[in-house]
């Protein structure tokens, strides 16, 4: 008797006793700026996709699989042109507007919840209120997507004597900056002693694209597109004009471009022990210049090539030279 006593109040204690939780401090700081390839930056990349509006006043918006095939269609697009990169994940965000009368499709009465089955497709409702519809929700797409090979940091290093950085960038309809020409003639041309030459050859060689994705640790990425099917992307005006600045102050250039391949795995011996075994995740603290000492890439001022400011609706996407 006292051994099942004793044995029920040890199985009453145990369905009495919860597990508690705590706090644990951590150190942000370091993990920011010592686990990341770019110090406080994270590498997902995504994009917004809005739901197209089917008029000109913008009254009407097409459905939830008119956006998703849209996306799928960037996507697809950019990979054709040469984009390295893989598709992650999608996902719907709801985004609140300010809507009245009869620009929402659908429509979800308050404590109904029979009128839900109508947002399956739909890409903006509303709430209705005391005073009519008013405030609606915007059924957008976020696309995730992920480099190939991942993102490579490039130094690109100034001179005294130097005039030109030797490389010309452009960007495509998807709106993706990449490097699109260099030039031989100079041994000593800034972006032969970074190695951006024999990346390009690279790229080229695989029918890619090299793609910039950062230029001083600032994300130049495409990251939404409006009601009106425009692609918000960045001006390469202004870009090549940034590029020029660095060159005038002599101030370094650090760009991230992607890969076209997948690093290769840390080799692991079948002899190694459990400890030896384990995969070590290696970070990318400095940028690297990849260089070679014959390599050549100039190219040639044109002061007959005028440009105007290239626009997010803009469809002529020129090359532009780097001064």
């Amino acid at each position: 008797m006292p051994a099942a006593s004793r044995s029920s109040r040890m199985v009453n204690a145990l369905s009495r006793t919860p597990l508690q939780d705590g706090y644990v401090s951590y150190r942000w700081d370091k993990k920011l700026t010592q686990l990341l390839q770019v110090p406080n930056s994270s590498c997902f990349l995504s994009i917004l996709f809005l739901p197209k509006a089917s008029d000109r006043v913008a009254s009407r918006y097409n459905d939830l699989e008119d956006t998703l095939a849209r996306a799928n269609a960037w996507l697809n697009a950019s990979q054709a042109s040469g984009v390295p990169i893989v598709f992650m994940n999608i996902q719907t965000e709801s985004l609140l507007t300010k809507i009245s009368g009869e620009t929402a499709s659908s429509t979800v009465s308050a404590g109904s919840l029979s009128d839900l089955s109508n947002l399956a497709t739909a890409g903006l409702y509303g709430f209705e209120d005391y005073h009519g519809v008013d405030i609606g929700v915007v059924r957008a797409v976020r696309l995730w997507y992920s480099p190939y090979g991942g993102e490579l940091p490039i130094e690109i290093k100034l001179r005294e004597g130097d005039t030109k950085l030797g490389f010309a960038i452009s960007r495509t309809e998807e709106g993706f900056i990449y490097i699109s020409s260099v030039i031989d003639g100079d041994d000593d041309a800034p972006s032969t002693r970074s190695g951006v030459r024999t990346l390009y050859r690279e790229a080229m060689s695989k029918s890619q694209l090299l793609v910039v994705t950062r230029v001083s640790n600032q994300k130049v990425l495409p990251w939404i597109v409006s009601s009106t099917g425009a692609v918000r992307c960045y001006d390469t005006v202004s870009l090549s004009q940034k590029l020029s600045l660095h060159r005038h102050a002599k101030m370094p250039i650090f760009i991230h471009v992607i890969l076209w391949e997948k690093p290769i795995p840390p080799y692991k011996s079948a002899n190694s022990s459990n400890d030896d075994s384990r995969q070590q995740v290696v970070v990318m603290q400095q940028p690297l210049s990849l260089g070679m000492a014959d390599d050549d890439i100039i190219i040639n001022n044109r002061p007959d090539l005028v440009h105007d400011r290239d626009t997010a609706g803009d469809i002529s996407f020129s090359l532009f030279y780097i001064r």
